[in-house]
């Protein structure tokens, strides 16, 4: 393939120097930068983004896996309409007279998290996913040196959500340094849980070619970049002794019946929560926009919460690689998620018309909007911590804002060695 490198991805490329130098400000130790752990970081997340997109062949296995994910949203339609029938995408008994209409996103994307969870649990008893999660932890412990239980807890993090993955190394939580510690809550928050990533596709597939990798390549490159800015911020101690890698886990099912139950039972949970929080956040931002309209116009154009995100994150949307003619675009989708978690972002994102953004902004925003990095999920990493670690919950309260910070950027820096790589990686 012909490799371009231009402008864009030299500005990509400042990017990452500044999201590197912007979390180094924010150091507990400024004389401690981690510089091999920053260039085997990166080095990595190049490798996965190469090896999904630009290794011979590895379309036909990204093509495998969106054939996948549409199967498993074909299955899940198939249960919505034998429950809800017409409402749930069944035959109409009525005459449609506009399609869109149909698209409910509380009967067409959430129910997708149930299955997920109950198929995940199913993997995970029968050991599938025992066995993908303890390749990833394998990988992280050589190749960025991780601790054991740490380089476990990041790996099942990218597949089974920021809490499941503590109850995976349950046994190991009292011996968890400070830094290891942040470590776990900021890949946490950078990461996006399993059981959402095909609802993100489900969303994103009318305007994001490939839009299946690209969401599973984000899932994935996130986690070392939240291990790298984690470590910058909060580094390890000197000489602390690399506990060896052990994949006894406290997560365990009676039977596959068991497994698919209480899956089912921890997809409800998600899906509510999500649906809950949704409800919430989209009815706050609409209150703040009543208030703000009480200012005068700008522009030609009301005062919004929208607006006001755009122009905070515009700078850091061109410092991840979009042209300045799109970055209020794209600052505004990075700001709502921010505030109004990813998922009303990619709503917004999937909501511009294909022709009203280039591709490869389309892009990039899609991997900085890849994350559990917003506001609201505060509360929910505190709680859930908390419960596990009810010990050490002062210290989580005092890491936590950071860690918001750190897995914010940390999706930001993985759009931007995504943007930093040439064009024809991706096929544009």
């Amino acid at each position: 393939m012909p490799i371009h490198y231009g402008l864009e991805n030299a500005q990509s490329l400042l990017g990452i120097v500044v999201i590197l130098l912007i979390c180094w400000g924010l150091s507990e130790n400024k004389r401690r930068f981690p510089v091999f752990l920053a260039m085997g970081a990166i080095g990595l997340q190049v490798v996965l983004i190469l090896a999904l997109f630009a290794i011979p062949q590895s379309h036909v296995m990204l093509g495998g896996i969106a054939n996948g994910m549409t199967s498993l949203s074909a299955a899940t339609d198939q249960g919505m309409q034998f429950v809800f029938g017409y409402m749930g995408g069944g035959a109409q008994p009525y005459q449609v007279v506009n399609e869109g209409a149909l698209f409910v996103f509380a009967l067409r994307v959430l129910p997708l998290i149930l299955v997920i969870s109950a198929l995940s649990a199913l993997l995970w008893h029968i050991g599938v996913l025992k066995i993908i999660i303890r390749g990833f932890g394998y990988a992280f412990e050589k190749l960025i040196g991780l601790g054991g239980a740490t380089s476990l807890g990041v790996a099942s993090g990218i597949f089974v959500g920021n809490v499941e993955s503590l109850i995976i190394i349950k046994g190991y939580l009292d011996k968890l340094t400070r830094s290891e510690l942040f470590v776990l809550v900021v890949v946490g928050m950078a990461n996006v849980a399993g059981s959402t990533m095909v609802a993100y596709v489900l969303i994103l597939q009318h305007v994001l070619p490939n839009a299946a990798g690209h969401i599973l390549a984000a899932a994935i490159v996130s986690a070392p970049a939240g291990v790298l800015l984690a470590r910058i911020i909060v580094p390890d101690l000197m000489n602390h002794k690399i506990e060896k890698l052990d994949y006894d886990s406290a997560l365990k099912y009676d039977s596959a019946i068991d497994a698919v139950s209480k899956g089912t039972v921890d997809g409800m949970m998600v899906a509510v929560n999500i649906a809950a929080i949704l409800i919430v956040m989209v009815a706050l931002a609409a209150l703040t926009n009543m208030i703000l309209s009480v200012i005068p116009p700008i522009g030609g154009q009301p005062v919004t919460i929208e607006r006001a995100l755009g122009v905070a994150f515009t700078p850091l949307a061109w410092l991840i690689g979009v042209p300045w003619n799109e970055a209020a675009k794209g600052g505004e989708i990075l700001g709502i998620k921010m505030v109004l978690t990813e998922f009303v972002a990619f709503l917004k994102l999937a909501a511009i018309p294909v022709a009203e953004m280039t591709p490869r902004t389309r892009i990039l925003l899609t991997y900085a909007t890849c994350g559990f990095a917003n506001i609201g999920s505060v509360g929910i990493t505190v709680a859930g911590f908390g419960a596990l670690m009810p010990d050490r919950r002062p210290e989580i309260m005092t890491l936590i804002w950071k860690a918001l910070a750190a897995a914010f950027l940390a999706t930001c820096l993985s759009a931007a060695i995504v943007g930093a790589l040439p064009n024809a990686v991706y096929g544009l």
